[in-house]
């Protein structure tokens, strides 16, 4: 048994490995078909998307991000004349979309890399050298994302303990409503108990009355 396991160790890491391994892909882009580097995360699109523009921002990038209704791009994110030492030794401008990896796995996710130059995509002059450190920058961004991932899930949870508090406190207000409803239907019942007893005492007394009217009449 100890040795099946043992066996199915590197396989698991192969696949771990190979699923984080950066490649050359495809990708459209401003109006064409452009040449990107492409990456597969296991980690949803919005802690990948956030690590990317952290990375960006400690290096002193700000993102841009392309929207507009009628905007192809809108969705891709734009670092313009950005220069990262760990892949080039100029700057360009780096273009980046995440996707979500396919309906079915909603926690994982596709992040496409595009190097423009002077408005041409730049991976096409790129050495062997400088591609290999490109998918390297994304290979290494883990760490990042790992961390962005753990920052969402705490906010998410942080959200989660405000809507219970909120919960808990509708709740304690509900009571308190409920119970002052109870108090005044409590006091309503016995004022009602007392008009019962006012009443019961008037319907005697007016019976009284008319049984000393009655006794007035003649007799033939």
């Amino acid at each position: 048994m100890k040795k099946h396991l043992l066996a199915l160790i590197p396989a698991l890491l192969l696949s771990i490995v190979s699923f984080c391994q950066a490649y050359e892909g495809k990708i459209d882009y401003d109006k064409k078909k452009q040449t990107a580097f492409v990456i597969d995360y296991d980690y949803p699109t919005d802690a990948v998307e956030d690590a990317i523009i952290k990375k960006m921002e400690t290096l002193g990038y700000k993102a841009k991000a392309e929207k507009g209704l009628f905007n192809r791009d809108k969705g891709f994110i734009v670092f313009k004349d950005a220069f990262i030492s760990d892949i080039s030794s100029s700057s360009m401008d780096y273009i980046v979309k995440v996707d979500r990896k396919s309906r079915k796995e909603s926690e994982a996710s596709t992040l496409y890399m595009v190097l423009n130059k002077d408005g041409q995509n730049a991976v096409a002059g790129m050495e062997s050298f400088d591609i290999g450190r490109a998918k390297t920058f994304l290979n290494n961004l883990i760490p990042e994302i790992e961390d962005a991932h753990l920052e969402l899930r705490i906010k998410s949870q942080e959200e989660t303990v405000v809507k219970a508090g909120k919960k808990f406190k509708d709740l304690q207000d509900n009571k308190l409503d409920m119970e002052k409803k109870v108090k005044k239907l409590q006091e309503d019942i016995e004022k009602n108990s007392k008009d019962q007893e006012n009443q019961q005492k008037e319907i005697e007394n007016q019976n009284k009355a008319l049984d000393l009217l009655r006794g007035k009449r003649r007799t033939t």
